[in-house]
């Protein structure tokens, strides 16, 4: 066996040695080597996948102020029902698991007018993507009674939660209530998954709870959702 295999390194050696004197690849100084094509990492890939103001005429599209978030974090929320921690990240603009990269930004009509914050998150492998979506659409049956989330100083009372159909093939979708100083507010989200990303739309009238003395019922706008969803099929 020794011998064996002492002659096939002894015939790899004289064949790369004959290679090598053959002149079949340029070896000659100065040549310069393959480039392999660079890679993007996931944050560059979806922030080049998410909408713009020229995506979405007619409406502003920016990046959220920090200020106003109900937490900064994931590990910030905590709610008391564990059962509906997915439905308080999806409307809070907090990735659900643990994703490579998140990326989130709002999109609103005018003054007055709803806005809907949009929260992409990529995985790895993409079947944790699709685990997680349907974990979120498991919790809404089992939150319909509510629900409370809290993160710091801050919390929420969501007060009913019920699935509805959404804007897009294959979306988990849900309409929650909620009561600020009285007045009652429907909120609405949406979560579709397109291979290894989620992409979760959350609408809300932030004008009309500011103002504390008209309800809202916030709509999904179905052109979002559209714009969005195309931009991450391309």
């Amino acid at each position: 066996m020794k011998r064996a295999a002492l002659a096939v390194v002894s015939v790899l050696a004289l064949t790369s040695t004959l290679t090598a004197c053959s002149g079949g690849e340029d070896k000659r100084p100065g040549t310069p080597a393959p480039q392999k094509a660079k890679q993007i990492t996931p944050a560059q890939r979806l922030a080049k996948v998410i909408v713009t103001k020229d995506d979405l005429p007619g409406y502003n599209v920016s990046e959220p102020e920090a200020q106003y978030a109900f937490a900064k974090s994931s590990d910030e929320l905590t709610v008391d029902k564990p059962g509906c921690a997915p439905l308080a990240l999806a409307m809070n603009q907090l990735p659900l698991g643990e994703p490579q990269a998140d990326l989130v930004r709002t999109a609103g009509a005018g003054y007055g007018k709803e806005s809907t914050y949009i929260t992409l998150a990529s995985y790895e492998p993409a079947a944790e993507a699709e685990s997680l979506l349907a974990g979120l659409a498991k919790a809404v049956p089992e939150c319909r009674g509510g629900f409370t989330a809290k993160a710091g100083k801050n919390t929420t009372a969501y007060e009913s939660v019920t699935a509805e159909k959404g804007t897009a093939s294959g979306a988990v979708a849900f309409r929650s209530t909620m009561t600020f100083r009285g007045v009652s507010h429907t909120l609405r989200t949406e979560a579709v998954r397109d291979g290894d990303v989620l992409a979760v739309y959350f609408s809300v009238n932030g004008f009309a709870i500011a103002d504390s003395t008209r309800p809202s019922d916030a709509k999904m706008p179905a052109n979002v959702v559209k714009a969005q969803n195309s931009k991450l099929a391309k």
